[in-house]
């Protein structure tokens, strides 16, 4: 049996997930971060992007939306602006949400907020893949 930490996700508006895992994979500023129990203590920032958790030998993904990890050697924290189970994503919401963000960013309109529509974009993206 693989050694446990304990994993605890956390949004804006609720503790998304707290429970102890094997393993978990997310992506970081810089790649893919594997963690394990007794893991060098780390805090780096997290792009949008999905997490693997595996619990009991079986892994199971969630979209994030950037955010930080903090891995200390008992216990991990990944604070995101938002968080969902593959299996929980709306998919039409998802497809919707890329339109909207595509549609802001084709108009040539100086009030738009290219940025935040280009994170929107991404956002929309992430979700339908993990999704798939």
């Amino acid at each position: 049996m693989a050694s446990k930490f304990r994993l605890e996700i956390v949004t804006p508006d609720k503790k998304f997930f707290e429970d102890d895992v094997e393993m978990i994979i997310v992506r970081g500023t810089e790649g893919d971060i594997g963690i394990l129990k007794n893991h060098v203590p780390l805090v780096t920032v997290l792009g949008i992007g999905k997490i693997k958790v595996q619990i009991d030998g079986e892994m199971r993904e969630a979209s994030i939306a950037s955010g930080y990890i903090e891995v200390e050697k008992e216990k991990t924290t990944i604070i995101t602006d938002a968080a969902e189970w593959a299996q929980d994503i709306d998919v039409k919401r998802a497809e919707a949400a890329k339109i909207r963000a595509e549609e802001r960013l084709k108009k040539e309109n100086k009030d738009t907020d290219v940025a935040r529509a280009e994170i929107a974009l991404k956002k929309a993206i992430n979700r339908i893949r993990i999704a798939e």
